[in-house]
């Protein structure tokens, strides 16, 4: 049944598309780094094939060990004092860990395991179709969140709220409780921004860096450029190389000495955006957008035609998080959402992203390959106009 024909397999073609697109953009910033992503491809399709592979059910029965894994590997990188050569810096970030073959970033697993563990949980219960029920996947979601925050690595904490999000809606929870929650997400959104505006240093919840960040985009959306020189460097050379995209580009040579002239940071891991506006222009832009819809949809669609609540709902939370991490990457490159340092996923450079990518395809194409299991006991009780897979 691995290679029986079914949505998983467009969402396959599309990962596949964009790691071609992704080493080609990577190149015109950096010929080195393009051949490193380029030796980690068969690497991760090999992963990929061996989680197809696994049995589902062995896979539900060992998230919460595997969660728990990832807790211990975040923990490293938190403990004070650890060796620069086991948990290297990196922009006084400390979210690597260094397994002399890669650098392996446990964020990038902990979110898949984050979403099995939860699934898993959430398979035949009805316990969160209450408030107080509903609650406990969130406590559930902080402790993880909270040890990435410490990191600090904002971009990745934000992935694991929308995921969650979309398992419960797609579980059947009661679109009130949920409506209440995500209200009381944006107030918290409005409160820190008026925190940064009105305390003092001493007082903020954010870290310097990321006030700094907010600041800068706030200035520039409003035509204010006295940052674009220090803390809103990066983003003003985003937005730069993204107007200067034009309708089709430039192509690979002057692309890439546009890019080198504007020396935009990261331009070959979280700015790989700019640089494909800059090299294939607007059409390209639209294009890459088009085919992560291909992908998040593929992905709903494999939701939409599978029986087992498991699979149903890791696989919802699993089209949130990769579609939720593309938006973000995005909104950040046109000025839209503060810089995060969240990478595009299958097209920004990185073993740990491209690996993990590709473990949640082979996740999805475990999924959609299962025979239509009968459920001993119904998974769900829908009350909001029988949900969205039925």
């Amino acid at each position: 049944m691995i290679f029986s024909l079914h949505p998983g397999w467009f969402a396959l073609a599309a990962a596949l598309v964009l790691t071609v697109i992704g080493i080609m953009a990577i190149g015109t910033a950096s010929a080195e780094y393009a051949e490193v992503q380029l030796r980690w491809v068969p690497v991760s399709l090999i992963v990929m094939f061996m989680v197809m592979l696994v049995p589902v059910k062995q896979i539900g029965r060992s998230s919460s060990i595997l969660l728990g894994l990832c807790l211990v590997l975040l923990l490293i990188l938190v403990i004070p004092g650890m060796p620069t050569w086991l948990v290297p810096p990196r922009n006084g970030a400390r979210c690597w860990i260094n397994l002399h073959v890669m650098n392996f970033q446990p964020s990038e697993l902990t979110k898949i395991a984050f979403v099995l563990a939860i699934a898993w949980y959430l398979r035949y219960r009805d316990n969160y179709r209450t408030l107080l029920g509903m609650l406990l996947p969130f406590i559930f979601m902080l402790l993880p969140v909270a040890m990435i925050l410490k990191q600090p690595d904002l971009g990745m904490s934000l992935l694991f709220a929308p995921a969650l999000f979309a398992m419960l809606v797609a579980a059947g929870a009661r679109m009130s409780h949920l409506s209440a929650l995500a209200g009381l997400a944006v107030m918290a959104v409005v409160l820190n921004i008026a925190i940064i505006y009105t305390l003092p240093n001493s007082m903020q919840v954010l870290k310097p860096h990321q006030i700094n960040r907010i600041k800068s985009m706030i200035s520039q959306a409003q035509g204010d450029n006295r940052y674009i020189k220090d803390i809103g460097y990066q983003q003003d050379k985003a937005m730069t190389l993204i107007g200067a995209g034009r309708l089709e580009g430039y192509g690979t040579g002057q692309s890439r000495t546009i890019i080198a002239f504007n020396r935009l940071p990261e331009s070959h891991n979280d700015m790989i955006f700019p640089v494909i506006i800059n090299r294939w222009g607007f059409i390209g832009g639209v294009a890459v957008i088009g085919i992560y819809l291909v992908f998040a949809l593929s992905f709903l669609a494999v939701a939409l035609r599978s029986k087992d609540p498991f699979s149903k709902l890791a696989t919802v939370g699993f089209a949130a998080l990769m579609f939720t991490q593309a938006v973000i990457n995005i909104g950040m490159t046109m000025g839209l959402l503060p810089i995060t340092g969240l990478t595009l996923p299958f097209v920004s450079y990185g073993g740990s992203s491209l690996l993990t990518s590709y473990v949640v395809v082979g996740l999805v194409m475990n999924f959609a390959s299962q025979r239509p299991a009968i459920v001993a006991r119904p998974a769900f009780e829908f009350d909001n106009a029988d949900a969205i897979f039925q």
